[in-house]
């Protein structure tokens, strides 16, 4: 599509010329029936007798049924005239115009009315009513610009005025989001007046949504914060308050579904996730990680490791405010001395909740990112899995150069992690720490394809409690099948169905080629019906823990895989305790 230059969407967009419009201006007369009847030449009429009869063949009209011949029991529509491109120009430049006028006047008033601190200056309803109807205006004026450009006729230049001009971000900035922040400085006697104008900017933006297909990200976004916004201001009444919660989380699951990567999107996510602190923690330690991080979660975060390490009273549940205690001195470096005994805390009762979480991957990918620097740059294994020139020797890079060298923070995260593993490894015989194993394991799939980062974890992650849960798996199956061919992550004819770990994963840097692109084609659905815990995935979990193990066994460095006895085992002489194959064979043939 051709781009706009500057002095093209200039011309588009000046001042200087009137709108199309013009109520002057009339449509010509459609011409009635008989009129058009006597121009086609078929003015037949029905005549006494003249009807069609059952016994005998159906009379010919007097003209031919060809599409030019006679109007019959349809009316044509009146021929559509193209509109010409000057007449487009000439209405986006008049409703630029007054776009303009409208915006400029609620900027001023938004900002004076920001900056007045005066108790004594409160608008009254008629003011309140004033405020509302010009920023209404303004919305209107946005919709119109919005229509003409993505008319039929309108050229790609026409279209890229849009973008160019940033309308998208300069209705929500100046027609909505400044007018709500005026009436959430002035709750509780602006509540009425809140309400009224969220309803209306909802409406505005989901009629955006269905007919300016061009920005649906930005208006699905937007309607997210509006959904957002509703929910923070309803206080009295609970039940409509996780309505609108779970309003705004639909839309941004919508958006974080079409753009996975923007870190933006799974902040809004973490506010809206209050209820839950270890997802909440998710939320936030995701935004920071994936590949277009929002730097502002950092100061969020630290808001709530603050009240955490402060020990002040707080609702959460014990295990809950362990697993952010240690988080929060690993982020922060505060409190260090504290660590080892908010470690053991956590270790103690992770054994005895384990099984109890429903979410477990939200620990087991924030130990992953926590590994990870939480994101930041000068991380080892972010420089590792980082893209390098063509030619460079990871291994010999990752042993030599002066960045590679780890810091303290992740010396103590990989402890962290190291513990937490093995101590969930020891549950392997429930099912309910599958959902931790498998998100793990792709995480540590990945690290494998690069040397630098096996470099720093090699030798510290606990591959002999992974060789062990394994080998637990491998009961599940009869001795002697084709590990190869049985155990691989996707297969072209297989059924796409992602398991709530994929969606929550999907994003990271070591998640992008875990799965191919159309892994997610048919993962529209809200985030209730993606934490479904149904019977079918704790199979689907096996296979995939044992895919991932088979996988990295290949290698020979860390995991090995006998072909003789049909079991894992660690590397560089480490023990395993092996679950050795019985005859009895009741269990289930997958050759």
């Amino acid at each position: 599509m051709a781009r706009a230059s500057d002095s093209e969407a200039r011309t588009i967009c000046s001042r200087d010329q009137k709108p199309l419009y013009s109520p002057e201006r009339r449509l010509p007369p459609v011409p009635s029936l008989n009129e058009r009847k006597r121009k086609t030449g078929c003015d037949h009429q029905e005549t006494p007798g003249s009807e069609i009869r059952q016994d005998h063949p159906a009379k010919k009209r007097s003209c031919s049924p060809t599409p030019d011949s006679c109007i019959s029991e349809l009316m044509r529509l009146p021929e559509a005239r193209p509109i010409p491109h000057e007449w487009l120009v000439a209405e986006v430049k008049g409703i630029y115009a007054g776009l303009v006028r409208v915006e400029t006047k609620c900027i001023e008033v938004d900002n004076a009315q920001l900056s007045n601190t005066d108790a004594n200056s409160r608008l009254n309803d008629k003011q309140w009513q004033i405020l509302i109807e010009l920023h209404r205006t303004l919305l209107h004026e946005h919709h119109d610009f919005f229509l003409v450009i993505q008319h039929p006729s309108a050229t790609p230049v026409m279209r890229e005025v849009a973008s160019q001009y940033s309308m998208p971000g300069r209705m929500w900035r100046h027609g909505i989001h400044s007018f709500l922040e005026l009436l959430r400085q002035r709750l509780p006697s602006s509540l009425e007046h809140m309400l009224a104008f969220l309803s209306l900017a909802y409406g505005m933006m989901t009629l955006l949504y269905e007919t300016v297909l061009d920005f649906q990200d930005t208006w699905i976004e937007c309607l997210g914060d509006l959904g957002r916004y509703r929910m923070a201001i309803e206080d009295s009444d609970n039940t409509e308050r996780e309505i609108w919660r779970g309003v705004s989380r639909r839309w941004y699951s919508m958006a974080s579904d079409e753009s996975p990567t923007t870190g933006r999107l799974y902040h809004h996510h973490a506010i809206l996730a209050r209820q839950n602190p270890l997802q909440q923690l998710y939320y936030y330690i995701k935004s920071l990680c994936v590949p277009i991080p929002f730097s502002s979660t950092r100061e969020s975060m630290m808001a709530l490791f603050d009240h955490v390490l402060s020990n002040s009273p707080n609702r959460l549940a014990s295990f809950d405010a362990a697993f952010l205690r240690v988080h929060g001195i690993l982020f922060s470096g505060k409190s260090r001395d504290q660590l080892e005994s908010c470690t053991r805390s956590f270790i103690h009762q992770l054994g005895i909740h384990i099984g109890q979480v429903k979410q477990q991957y939200c620990i087991a990918i924030s130990l992953s990112c926590s590994l990870l620097g939480y994101g930041s740059e000068s991380n080892v294994l972010m420089r590792a899995i980082s893209k390098r020139p063509e030619g460079t020797d990871a291994a010999v890079d990752a042993s030599m150069t002066p960045e590679a060298i780890p810091d303290e923070s992740f010396k103590l995260a990989l402890d962290f992690a190291k513990r937490t593993i093995t101590e969930v490894i020891r549950r392997s015989s429930d099912d309910n720490i599958l959902p931790f194993v498998y998100s793990i394991l792709v995480f540590m799939n990945h690290m494998t394809k690069h040397p630098a980062a096996m470099f720093h974890l090699g030798n510290s992650y606990p591959w002999k409690e992974t060789a062990y849960i394994l080998n637990v798996l491998l009961l599940s199956y009869n001795h002697g099948y084709d590990g190869q061919r049985y155990f691989r992550l996707w297969r072209k004819d297989q059924v796409l169905r992602p398991l709530p770990e994929d969606f929550a994963m999907r994003g990271l840097p070591y998640f992008a080629d875990h799965f191919p692109d159309r892994w997610f084609r048919n993962g529209k659905m809200d985030e209730d019906e993606r934490n479904l815990k149904l019977p079918s995935q704790s199979e689907e979990r096996k296979v995939r823990i044992l895919s991932l193990g088979w996988r990295i066994a290949t290698l020979n460095e860390w995991l090995i895989w006998d072909e003789d006895t049909q079991l894992f085992s660690a590397s560089k002489g480490q023990g395993v305790e092996p679950c050795q194959h019985t005859g009895a064979d009741k269990r289930p043939n997958h050759d």
